[in-house]
């Protein structure tokens, strides 16, 4: 029944979306944050086993779970009511209910982006196997990109299980088939791959990491190798434009790494809602 209404109803299955969008924002502001600690923490205990170091003491449980939400500054626990996404952050006018404490908009900001980009995938795909795994992929790849943002990492635990979900979705032909997946996978990753060693043995140094090379062939399994060359020149334009204003202005430091990962994403999410309409516009323009 709700499935019948869904499918004929494209404006209730638009703002159904763009709830769980800003309830799952909410989620992904915890794997932001959480994820690169808990990384950090393993990667520390793995040195210290290897090093035949005594372990260090059990703390409190840490994960994407436990413990709950709480204030930056007085650590006091967030109730429910108050991390209602975007509303509790308004009703409270951005600080903290006990300490008074400001609240960074990023969380707010974050919970309202991936609502908008889950009701786009919504409007775009419409009720179906194609909207579902397209709101999974657009909340991995937010994830991805602000974690890049603040630690320059892409975590093998979100790229690695979605570049294989990729894969067996071609076998359904859902965005693009096997053939194309495969190529689109192993083109994706050869190809930054080989441009990363050709910088490092013209320059002496390190242009980009290995993840960005996953990122890609994670969005080849997923659209096929026919998209690799449009997500390569729409994240390298806007990469280097954004990064080029950013030292203009000062926002960035010219000798620190700016991190491709969202640049990347960003367009790998273009590819995806408006991926054909771009190339054909393209075509038209060149005259093919």
């Amino acid at each position: 029944m709700l499935q019948t209404i869904l499918q004929q109803s494209p404006t209730l299955l638009i703002c159904l979306v763009s709830i769980l969008g800003l309830l799952v924002g909410s989620f992904l502001n915890v794997v932001i944050y959480r994820l690169p600690v808990m990384m950090q923490t393993g990667w520390r205990r793995d040195c210290l086993e290897f090093l035949q170091l005594p372990a260090e003491q059990p703390g409190e449980r840490f994960d994407l779970i436990l413990p709950g939400s709480r204030c930056p500054s007085c650590q006091t626990e967030i109730k429910a009511y108050q991390n209602i996404p975007v509303f509790s952050y308004l009703w409270l006018r951005g600080k903290c209910g006990h300490c008074a404490a400001a609240i960074s908009m990023r969380y707010p900001l974050i919970e309202t982006f991936t609502g908008v980009c889950s009701a786009v995938v919504a409007w775009h795909f419409g009720y179906g196997p194609a909207m579902l795994f397209g709101l999974l992929l657009t909340w991995s790849l937010i994830a991805l990109s602000f974690i890049d943002i603040d630690h320059q990492l892409l975590p093998d635990s979100i790229t690695l299980p979605m570049l294989w979900l990729g894969l067996f979705l071609s076998l359904f032909s859902i965005y693009t088939d096997s053939h194309a997946s495969i190529i689109g996978a192993v083109a994706g990753y050869l190809s930054l791959w080989g441009v990363y060693h050709l910088f490092k043995i013209l320059t002496g140094k390190e242009g980009m990491g290995y993840g960005d090379f996953k990122l890609l062939a994670l969005l080849g399994a997923w659209l096929g190798w026919q998209y690799l060359p449009l997500i390569i020149l729409l994240s390298s334009l806007v990469g280097a434009v954004i990064g080029v204003l950013m030292i203009v202005f000062r926002q960035h430091d010219a000798a620190k790494p700016i991190p491709f990962g969202p640049y990347l994403a960003a367009a790998g999410w273009l590819a995806l809602i408006w991926g054909n309409d771009i190339n054909d516009f393209y075509l038209n323009f060149v005259g093919l």
